[in-house]
């Protein structure tokens, strides 16, 4: 037997190539989900926008093709396939070699989202096959690999030629890997979306979208000569707007900014960043800078008109912000990220620059517009007279319910107080709830069952949802208090849970509780998914109970169909309607123990876009939300 506590040199396990992409690809695409999949297309479209960037390319094409594969096609320059010093060509090492490109230095490329050198070779490690098209001083070049492994043999170093050309560019087909991936389909929703906020940004770049995937192919164009003003315009096209868009670009320290805003008649903050052309989801430098500047301007101004008085205190961010929907987009020589997916951006000297520009730019703006500003004050005034008089209601409310772990007897609480180790099930109905107090392993396991479905938060105000006796429960379990447009008493440093799991019956009304509760969650607590708390249980459709065997639980159809075409001999099966058809042995072996079971953790690629679901499918307007039911039918899975 080996020795488990042995630690030497031969310990040291060295990942050749691109080994160590196929082996951990959360590092470098932030997971294999449907949202890592679609990452893939993003990271080829981000090389060709940097050729636009750097003035060589104006046409991207993106096809999602019949065979589930992804072609990603620019009229740029075309990746260099000359012998590169290594002795290869430097087409074959991009593709093979991690950091590895031209964006190291400013000679090919001012500003570029891809600095990583990276993303090309990551796409590369995780397909099943990529094929390589350059077209460029007049010949088509081309290189094929198999997971990362080329399978074309370079002549003296060079890659073939395999025809003539007098146009230029990069074509680039690869086919995800499915011992990678959860799911192989790309989500056509989010491509398009991810690349009409590319066109927005880039009002010189036409990009053409096609999915071939379909009866009859969908094909797209996408060109904003607006830029960010066309993108706010999108945004609130729906809305009452207080002012036109107010626009604004400057640039300092290499460095250009330039940003976007307007107030709408509704008291909720959209303030999205990016940085070359990337979405910065968690935000990052550029947005602070943006932020803290825009508040400071505000209160002067508030100050001089003496809409504040002496005695005043200033106005909050969340007070100016409300009802601002902003766009800041900068394009940095030497961005630098949180991660490979970019999702929030961390230097200092973005947020000085775009303060700087920010305060020049708008004070110029409004010292010449002073009736937009004293609407933008009053938006404030509007917003901070809310907020004082809700933090007044907030504080009444909750304090007739104090804390308990029993909370009038619906909380199950665990008796760890480790928040890291402890999770806590959100469980529909009191009869599974009963089976899940029963079931669970109460050290670490806490249930809090709710009666029937809670208040759609996305319809009622404020005052409505703090009377909710199931949310309020909800909140005073979770320990970390609340976040609203209006004021922001919410600290994640204050969850008492870990994983917070979302236990309905595999149904439609179960389905409806969930969506209810995200709804809330996104709304009011949204760091709690953004931070990966949010979980939904997986309870099993069926048991199948062979005549011989053992019996096996399958949790969706397409399990039940496996188990058909592979079980030998006659079983009966059981349907769970109802996680209150279990029994405690049952709930625990298939839904609360942490080796069995299967969660599936709530995450948000698009901001954006999940906020306009959200308003779409649990807001008041019923029109948008039957067409987007009837353009989507086809995608649901029917439990029949």
């Amino acid at each position: 037997m080996a020795n488990e506590n042995h630690y030497d040199a031969s310990s040291i396990t060295v990942l050749e190539g691109l080994e160590a992409v196929r082996k951990r690809p959360g590092m470098y695409i932030g997971s294999v989900s449907t949202k890592g999949l679609n990452h893939l297309i993003y990271e080829i479209v981000d090389n060709s926008v940097d050729e636009h960037l750097a003035g060589y390319c104006d046409t991207i094409t993106v096809t999602l093709e019949a065979d589930g594969s992804a072609t990603v096609t620019d009229n740029g320059r075309g990746i260099p396939v000359g012998m590169h010093e290594k002795g290869i060509s430097a087409e074959r090492l991009v593709f093979t070699t991690l950091h590895a490109g031209g964006k190291f230095d400013n000679t090919a490329y001012k500003t570029s989202g891809g600095l990583h050198g990276v993303g090309s070779s990551v796409v590369n490690a995780l397909s099943t096959r990529l094929t390589v098209r350059v077209k460029s001083d007049g010949c088509i070049y081309e290189d094929q690999y198999e997971r990362g492994i080329p399978v074309i043999d370079l002549v003296d170093g060079l890659l073939p030629v395999v025809g003539k050309t007098r146009e230029s560019g990069t074509t680039i087909n690869f086919l995800p890997d499915d011992t990678i991936f959860d799911k192989t389909r790309f989500k056509e929703d989010d491509v398009k979306s991810r690349l009409h906020e590319t066109a927005y940004l880039n009002p010189n770049l036409t990009i053409i979208f096609t999915d071939k995937r379909k009866e009859e192919a969908e094909k797209i164009t996408f060109h904003e000569p607006e830029g960010i003003v066309g993108f706010i315009k999108d945004m609130n096209k729906s809305a009452e707007t207080v002012h036109d868009v107010i626009y604004f670009s400057g640039e300092s320290e290499g460095i250009s900014v330039e940003g976007a805003f307007q107030y709408i008649n509704e008291f909720h903050e959209n303030v999205l960043g990016f940085c070359n052309n990337i979405y910065n989801s968690e935000g990052g430098t550029h947005l602070t800078g943006f932020k803290t500047m825009f508040t400071n301007v505000i209160n002067t101004y508030a100050r001089e008109l003496n809409v504040l008085k002496e005695k005043d205190i200033n106005f909050t961010g969340a007070d100016v912000r409300n009802g601002m929907t902003a766009v800041i987009s900068i394009k940095h020589p030497d961005p630098r990220f949180e991660g490979q997916t970019k999702t929030k951006l961390d230097n200092q000297d973005a947020a000085k620059v775009v303060s700087k520009i920010t305060g020049e730019e708008i004070v110029r703006f409004f010292d010449r517009n002073l009736e937009t500003l004293k609407s933008i004050i009053g938006c404030a005034e509007k917003a901070a007279k809310i907020r004082k008089a809700e933090e007044k209601a907030r504080t009444n409310m909750l304090s007739k319910q104090k804390f308990s772990f029993d909370s009038n007897g619906k909380l199950a609480n665990c008796i760890s107080r480790d928040a890291s180790k402890c999770e806590i099930f959100i469980v529909e109905g009191d009869s599974a709830g009963g089976s899940a107090k029963t079931a669970r392993d109460r050290n670490y396991q806490a249930i809090l069952p709710i009666r029937g479905k809670i208040l759609n938060v996305e319809k009622a105000s404020i005052d409505k949802v703090l009377a909710s006796a199931e949310i309020k429960t909800m909140i005073n379990a979770f320990g970390c208090g609340f976040s609203e447009g209006y004021g922001n008493d919410f600290d994640i440093s204050k969850l008492r849970y870990d994983k917070i799991i979302i236990m309905t019956d595999a149904d439609v009304d179960g389905a409806h509780i969930s969506n209810l509760l995200l709804t809330f969650f996104y709304r009011f607590m949204p760091e709690l998914i953004f931070e990966g708390h949010v979980y939904l249980a997986m309870p099993p459709l069926y048991k199948a109970l062979p005549a011989k065997g053992e019996e096996k639980y399958l949790y969706d159809d397409k399990a039940l169909e496996r188990y058909r075409k592979t079980h030998k001999g006659s079983f009966t099966l059981q349907r769970y309607k109802g996680l209150g058809e279990m029994d405690a042995s049952q709930l625990w072996e298939t839904t609360l123990d942490p080796e069995r079971r299967l969660l599936k953790r709530v995450e948000i690629e698009d901001a954006r876009m999940a906020s306009e679901m959200t308003e779409l499918l649990m807001g008041t307007e019923v029109p948008p939300r039957r067409a987007f039911i009837y353009a989507h039918a086809q995608d649901a899975e029917l439990d029949i």
